[in-house]
């Protein structure tokens, strides 16, 4: 397991939506997030998900990264400033010891071409599943759906599949 795990905004956001954030530090320790994401989930507005988040940030589920996050590389100009923070926050840890929760595809893209180990929304489904922490990733699949929030239904499927309940 990666010993630095960095989330972005989407998939925070989505845990939100399904109870998922109590599973982060059974699935991965501490989960980090940088101040940029910290701004994106607690808007203070009410969006979506942000009770919750405030909630998952103050039980310690979600830390937030109090050093300087190191300066990206060049070609990241496609992404929000969330992303670009995760993936400089990763690139800066020895090599293979950082994941980035990121569901965006561009994001996901440039995140694989520098080596970063990446995983959304529904792999974390999928881990909770695997680890005894839902009975039903499908259930969960059908809450955020139910929310609007999207993940591709081949995504959903190649989940469901492998853990057991497709």
């Amino acid at each position: 397991m990666a010993r630095y795990v960095i989330s972005d905004a989407s998939p925070l956001i989505g845990l939100a939506i399904v109870d998922g954030l109590d599973w982060l530090p059974a699935l991965f320790g501490t989960v980090w997030i940088p101040p940029t994401v910290q701004r994106e989930v607690l808007p203070g507005t009410g969006a979506r998900g942000e009770t919750e988040i405030a909630l998952a940030i103050e039980s310690k589920h979600i830390s937030i990264w109090r050093k300087k996050i190191p300066a990206p590389p060049p070609n990241m100009q496609s992404l929000d400033q969330g992303e670009v923070d995760c993936i400089g926050l990763a690139l800066a840890q020895p090599a293979g010891q950082a994941i980035v929760l990121i569901d965006e595809r561009a994001g996901r893209a440039i995140a694989n071409e520098y080596g970063i180990q990446v995983a959304g929304t529904a792999a974390v489904i999928g881990f909770a599943k695997r680890h005894g922490l839902i009975e039903s990733a499908r259930a969960c699949f059908e809450r955020l759906h139910d929310s609007d929030f999207r993940i591709s239904k081949e995504v959903i499927q190649t989940v469901l599949r492998n853990v057991g309940e497709l």
